[in-house]
């Protein structure tokens, strides 16, 4: 018999859902930047995006792999590696929290924490996985009403 949610985790289980959804957004739209960041280095494009400097604003300025610090300048495709990895991180331990809440096998985890790794996936997966999980829940819920009222 497969493990089931606890009634007492009620709670826990709506905050970790909202926190997955927002991760899950958030993993997606960053790996879409860094798919656009890879396409404008390492390609004939061979430009990063800068923000200010004396190249303006917001630029795309030629890669320069030799000497990166040869321009002044935030450079924002380092920014997005950064950003992406870390809130890749973010993304896997809000999937491990609604994964271990939900009492789901393993084999769950690892579709979730797939999604933030294939462009676009995570908003699919995230459909999926919150409307599994409302469904879920709602048979909690109406398994603890049971449990009050008798």
């Amino acid at each position: 018999m497969p493990l089931r949610p606890k009634v007492s985790d009620i709670p826990k289980i709506r905050g970790a859902l909202k926190f997955y959804r927002v991760f899950a957004y958030v993993t997606g739209i960053m790996l879409l930047l860094l798919v656009l960041e890879m396409i404008l280095k390492y390609t004939p494009i061979d430009r990063e995006i800068y923000l200010g400097g004396p190249t303006g604003f917001l630029a795309l300025v030629p890669w320069n792999p030799i000497d990166p610090r040869s321009l002044s300048g935030i450079n924002l495709s380092t920014g997005i590696l950064i950003a992406h990895g870390w809130l890749y991180v973010v993304y896997l331990i809000s999937d491990f929290r609604l994964w271990s809440l939900m009492r789901w096998p393993f084999s769950r985890f690892i579709q979730i924490a797939l999604g933030g790794v294939v462009p676009f996936l995570s908003f699919i997966v995230e459909h999926f996985i919150s409307r599994r999980a409302a469904r879920e829940l709602a048979d909690l819920d109406s398994r603890a009403a049971a449990e009050v009222h008798h």
